[in-house]
């Protein structure tokens, strides 16, 4: 049941040498609970996460968990071999052979050919195995270390509903704001040592946040009030030498360093704040570029990416690339940078326009230089960040860096602290245009809130590359959509601005398919004998859909079909997903058609 004990801890202490991570820590985790754990680089998301796994050890405390408690963990380090295939791989994590259809359901959905060599894949597509691996399992607690990199909208979209669907035990760490806002009901926010829970999920965390915070602040102010008086008091009675008034004394000193240090850990905690949502920029400005009319394709490649595309773009110009993976956004930034060049129609980019180029694959990173070589190339203690003298240190404490690890090689770093290193030097002195490639990959929120902020103070041309919801609404003031056909078409405003306007032209389209609402119904305001007839025969259709997807289901657990007959295991499993998408469809038109007989009803 919903809302039953699963998980707990009870005081527990974690100690890394001498650093304290977690220090009287008490949790409770539900069935049904969809959990957002927040927090700062180095507060404890990954140690909670390995203790939930049981990868971690207690110093102190107490574990309590639901016997037989199953979990699965989606980590920043893959476990992964290389020499199987795809369906090999996520064969290795299902205890029955019943399950072996889940295989192709999740291939499908994330995009993956499940007979292609795990060797021949980009990391990207590791990370979308790793994934898999860790939903397939029945588990009763599912730990997600950032799942929406390298995924595309709609894999991000279908992720997040089935999360809500499968009815088991979330704990997801995650800089997508708007992924976290869709499908979670409760927050784990480790802030300063403390673990702070909110019931309502993350869509409601800045203002709960907010909250705590200034009541913090006014607790703070009050213990400052007190702790002045305090002093004075103290330091007047002092001059007679009681023993009493020198105890006062004393106590008021640790009260004030008490206090200093609290306030301290206070400012850290506001140091970064969510930058607010970007204004539309009015841009009287001429073309800094524009393609026209250009069919764009890699030499290598048969088909055509990117097919007869008009676009212009002004100097203030903040657009964000959406679309599947695979559309051409890749395409069209590497011959606006002039790395491609159109076999029809042409581009144009003004001479002036030059670009700094965040790339995800991350290829200008030399792996044998240190942290500083990269950042201060010349030499040196200080680089300009924005036209502003920074020591190299104190810039890169902004990217989460231990100034201790200056010197350390590129080689040393992760995939996520290379991101960073990255994004540091070419946000440092940004040319007249920028581009970033899936920048947010890797990141923490504090970290991602950066990016916004500096972002939004750079005033040249920005084209970003992003499957990130909230970030693109908060950086970008126009969406350029790639569809699979190869077309491109240019929205104003925000990514919410573009689903708005997609889901406006959709309804439109639903109209215009169906002519005009009126003419369903006839001139008794009753549906048409059209309409009549399709709804009092579609629960028949949807009940013997329903039956089918049973029986392929029991078909499917034959532990023995895979291997004996494979082309057919293949050929129901796809007729599995068709008929699924067939009753989806047949289910929401149904419920089109009573919304109309309704309609009728009312008219009366």
């Amino acid at each position: 049941m919903v809302n039953n004990l699963i998980f707990s801890l009870r005081e527990v202490d974690v100690r890394f040498g001498k650093k304290e991570i977690f220090n009287n820590l008490n949790l409770n985790i539900h069935q049904g609970d969809l959990i957002a754990l927040i927090g700062k680089n180095g507060v404890g998301k990954t140690t909670l996460m390995n203790i939930i796994n049981e990868k971690q050890d207690l110093d102190r405390g107490e574990v309590w968990k639901y016997p037989n408690l199953k979990v699965s963990y989606f980590s920043q380090h893959l476990e992964i071999n290389n020499d199987h295939t795809i369906s090999n791989e996520l064969l290795s994590v299902l205890k029955s052979e019943d399950e072996k259809y889940k295989i192709d359901i999740y291939c499908s959905h994330l995009n993956l050919n499940k007979d292609e060599k795990i060797l021949n894949l980009s990391g990207g597509q590791k990370r979308k195995i790793g994934l898999a691996k860790s939903l397939i399992p029945d588990s009763d607690i599912i730990l997600l270390d950032e799942p929406t990199n390298h995924l595309d909208l709609e894999c991000i979209e279908w992720l997040e509903q089935h999360l809500k669907t499968i009815k088991k035990v979330i704990i997801c760490v995650s800089h997508d704001r708007f992924f976290l806002s869709n499908f979670t009901n409760k927050v784990f926010w480790l802030d300063r040592g403390n673990l702070k829970v909110s019931p309502s999920g993350f869509k409601n965390f800045e203002q709960w946040s907010d909250e705590l915070l200034d009541q913090e602040y006014r607790e703070l102010k009050n213990r400052k009030q007190f702790v002045n008086l305090e002093v004075e008091w103290a330091n007047r009675g002092v001059k007679a030498r009681v023993k009493r008034n020198m105890k006062r004394l004393e106590r008021a000193k640790e009260l004030k360093a008490k206090l200093e240090k609290d306030e301290s850990s206070y400012r850290s905690a506001i140091k970064l704040i969510k930058p607010k949502a970007l204004k539309s920029i009015k841009d009287n400005s001429k073309f800094v570029a524009e393609f026209f009319k250009a069919t764009i394709k890699y030499p290598y490649q048969k088909n055509n990416v990117l097919e007869n595309i008009s676009i212009k773009i002004s100097k203030h110009d903040r657009i964000g690339l959406i679309g599947k993976n695979g559309t051409g956004k890749s395409t069209f930034l590497k011959t606006l940078i002039g790395e491609i060049h159109p076999i029809f129609g042409s581009i144009k980019v003004k001479r002036n326009l030059e670009f700094s180029y965040f790339d995800q694959l991350r290829i200008d990173l030399n792996e044998t230089k240190s942290l500083k070589d990269v950042l201060v190339p010349n030499g040196g203690d200080y680089l300009k960040v924005q036209g502003k003298d920074r020591h190299v240190c104190s810039y890169l404490k902004d990217f989460q860096f231990n100034p201790k690890r200056v010197g350390d090689s590129i080689k040393s770093l992760s995939g996520g602290q290379q991101n960073r290193l990255l994004l540091a030097k070419v946000l440092s002195n940004p040319k007249s245009g920028l581009i970033l490639d899936e920048p947010t990959n890797d990141l923490d929120l504090e970290t991602l809130d950066l990016l916004t902020e500096m972002l939004s103070n750079y005033k040249g041309t920005l084209l970003l590359v992003s499957h990130d919801r909230d970030f693109l609404d908060q950086t970008v003031n126009k969406i350029l959509f790639f569809e699979e056909n190869g077309k491109v078409s240019l929205y104003l405003g925000g990514y919410s601005d573009f689903l708005n306007h997609q889901n406006t032209n959709s309804n439109s389209n639903i109209k215009k398919k169906d002519k005009s609402y009126e003419k369903k119904l006839n001139k008794n305001n009753k549906l048409s004998y059209k309409y009549q007839f399709e709804l009092e025969n579609i629960p028949k259709e949807i009940s013997l859909l329903q039956e089918k997807i049973t029986d392929i289901k029991n078909e499917l657990k034959d532990s023995n079909l895979y291997l004996n007959n494979f082309d057919h295991f293949s050929s129901i499993t796809k007729e599995l997903l068709e008929i699924e998408l067939l009753l989806e469809k047949k289910e929401i038109r149904w419920l089109e058609l009573m919304e109309m007989q309704e309609a009728t009803l009312f008219n009366k």
